[in-house]
């Protein structure tokens, strides 16, 4: 893509980004939420690869840069009110979550509290040693 002009379509908030949700291309599972700023988006579109903007670390962040867990992106759709992004991608290692678990969604509310529905499927410090 070489024409960025869908970048304007975007309603950013006050800070610039966009939130960008990552789903299994194949399955639908929803594996993680992130966000993107213009030169992300930018690059995920040009790439063909998840680059998210890290908000903690204050920079762009290429989805398993450290981890390995890759995102390919296979899809970028846009919400009708322009300012939420879904990526369809395939999930490189099955992990997207820096818990060890396949989705960052792994809790769910039962009775009033929140339990651990997933399992761990690599420990965290394996990942990233």
């Amino acid at each position: 893509m070489t024409d960025d002009t869908f970048l304007e379509q975007i309603q950013w908030n006050a800070d610039g980004l966009v939130a960008a949700i990552a789903q299994d291309a194949g399955s639908g599972l929803i594996l993680m939420m992130a966000w993107m700023n213009r030169e992300s988006l930018q690059l995920t579109a040009r790439e063909g690869r998840a680059v998210y903007w890290s908000r903690s670390r204050g920079r762009l962040w290429r989805k398993g840069e450290s981890s390995g867990h890759v995102q390919r992106v296979r899809e970028i759709r846009l919400d009708c009110d322009a300012d939420a992004i879904v990526l369809q991608v395939e999930q490189q290692g099955g992990i997207a979550c820096h818990t060890g678990r396949r989705s960052c969604f792994y809790r769910v509310l039962r009775d009033g509290a929140w339990h651990n529905a997933d399992p761990v499927l690599k420990n965290p410090g394996d990942i990233y040693s």
